[in-house]
């Protein structure tokens, strides 16, 4: 049995529901310009203050840190724009990528009941 596999026992299934929602949010946040992840961002910051169960705890944590992550990336690489547009359109893309590969892994692995 896989040590971070963690049973849900007790959960009510609209716990479950918004973090399918979260995640959601967060996958599509490039269609709004960021906005969807903003506001996920903020309902991971009230649900986790809540939460008791490890697993819902991890995955808050983890879009959190996502959401930072790469933001700070897309602060520090945002001068390459400056340079010429081709540049910085190749690094924001890499980081939007590296984005959407964590909200997918994360919420693949959060179905699957195991930490992220």
């Amino acid at each position: 049995m896989n040590n971070d596999l963690i049973a849900m026992d007790g959960r009510n299934p609209n716990d479950r529901t918004v973090m399918h929602v979260l995640y959601g949010l967060h996958t599509l946040a490039w269609f709004s310009g960021g906005v969807f992840a903003v506001i996920a961002l903020i309902v991971n910051y009230i649900r986790r203050a809540d939460e008791s169960d490890p697993l819902y705890l991890e995955h808050h944590g983890y879009m959190i840190r996502t959401f930072w992550w790469t933001l700070l990336w897309l602060l520090l690489l945002s001068p390459l724009w400056l340079l010429l547009v081709l540049p910085g359109a190749i690094a924001y893309g890499i980081v939007w990528l590296w984005y959407l590969y964590r909200c997918v892994r994360g919420w693949m692995r959060f179905n699957s009941q195991r930490l992220p």
